[in-house]
């Protein structure tokens, strides 16, 4: 004789159903406010650029410090999709290597921006009993993005190999109004193919992790612009539309 729907047998089917509608729930979500981790050195405007994605843009200040813990922001459309930021701290310190492992292993991110400078990092290391930024050699500057990016591609190769779904990366070469005579150039330097030692590291990284497994793009933006800079907002503007349209696409917004 079949047990009534109420006996055991419809008891333990109830949690199964629970647990089907809320990975389904949780699905649509990860779909409509895909996680995004956003990697790079210190200095580079990661926070900036994430704060002007997600409609609250800074003043026009310079910053002064770089965070020292993972920033987290949401960007919401009218349509009830968007992004959910991890800004990884861009210091060599422990948070880092500890935000590093949340966002490419702990809980996996569904596409990177990784933020590069053409080597015009804003200096934090300052000597005792100063403020304000510093100089830095530009030399030096690229050197320390090329090691900071060894550290990132690593995390993602590992990260793709083991996820089911692709994986999509940006690397966002910004602050472009401090070479904005070479943007294509500076752009195709960071590009697969391109024969640099960082696009060398980017052949490196599909080879590991597989073409199929991640897409690359390369695109130029700006944050912040300098009181005399040659870039007109409206022109910053248009980077930042361009950037946030392909992010729609590999997001499967649009």
């Amino acid at each position: 004789m079949s047990e009534h729907p109420r006996g055991p047998r419809g008891l333990r089917a109830v949690p199964a159903t629970l647990v089907r509608g809320r990975e389904r729930l949780t699905g649509a979500f990860q779909h409509r406010y895909p996680i995004v981790a956003v990697t790079g050195m210190t200095g580079v405007g990661k926070s900036e650029l994430v704060d002007h994605l997600a409609g609250r843009p800074r003043s026009d200040e310079p910053p002064e410090a770089g965070s020292a813990v993972m920033e987290r922001r949401v960007r919401r459309d009218r349509r009830l999709r968007g992004f959910r930021f991890r800004v990884v701290p861009g210091e060599n310190a422990a948070t880092r290597l500890g935000a590093l492992d949340e966002v490419f292993h702990d809980d996996p991110v569904d596409g990177v921006l990784h933020v590069v400078a053409n080597g015009h990092a804003t200096g934090r290391r300052r000597p005792a009993g100063t403020t304000g930024a510093v100089h830095v050699d530009r030399e030096e500057q690229l050197a320390r993005e090329l090691e900071d990016w060894t550290v990132t591609a690593h995390r993602i190769a590992s990260m793709a190999v083991r996820r089911p779904r692709p994986t999509w990366l940006v690397v966002v070469v910004t602050k472009v109004d401090l070479f904005l005579d070479d943007v294509d150039e500076v752009v195709r330097s960071y590009s697969p193919g391109s024969g640099t030692p960082f696009g060398d590291r980017l052949d490196e990284l599909r080879a590991l992790a597989g073409a199929a497994k991640l897409s690359v793009d390369v695109l130029p933006a700006c944050s912040r612009l300098e009181p005399d800079s040659p870039l007109e907002p409206r022109q910053r503007d248009a980077y930042l539309a361009a950037l946030e349209a392909r992010m729609g696409q590999l997001a499967g917004h649009v």
